[in-house]
């Protein structure tokens, strides 16, 4: 198997988790606190992208790009802000737009964030480049 799969599976694994962390906040933050959804949504994600990255640098790349680990998580940060950028955009056109219920629109705005924020991440911080700004098919797959 090639290590794109591997790590796309480990990755699968994590995001399932962290998912689970993040449904289970905003349903707290929303149903028990009070807490809008959109805000509570942000506060949820931010927590399952704290889990994730542990997951990513324990468990899932076998490459790091960065020896430095505020920097490297930073980045993985700055990902998470456009993966955050993604899921609130579509749940609230999926909410407010659509009139579905938030808990199933997390549902949707979940599976577009995840493949934004695998992609990325995996493009910008867990996988070689051969030189330059450039980076070959085969550096993408191994």
């Amino acid at each position: 198997m090639t290590r794109i799969f591997r790590e796309a599976g480990g990755y699968v694994a994590a995001s399932a988790a962290a998912f689970l962390l993040d449904v289970g906040l905003l349903f707290v933050q929303v149903s028990w606190l009070g807490v809008p959804y959109l805000a509570a949504a942000a506060i949820a994600f931010v927590a399952g992208t704290i889990f994730v990255y542990w997951a990513s640098v324990r468990h899932i790349f076998e490459f790091r790009r960065l020896d430095d680990a505020r920097l490297e998580f930073g980045f993985f940060l700055v990902v998470g802000v456009i993966g955050l950028a993604v899921n609130l955009a579509a749940m609230y056109a999926i909410v407010d737009g659509i009139g579905v219920h938030y808990l199933l629109a997390k549902i949707g705005a979940a599976g577009l964030t995840f493949g934004v924020n695998f992609g990325l991440r995996r493009l910008f911080l867990f996988s070689r480049w051969r030189s330059g700004d450039s980076i070959s098919p085969e550096e993408l797959i191994r």
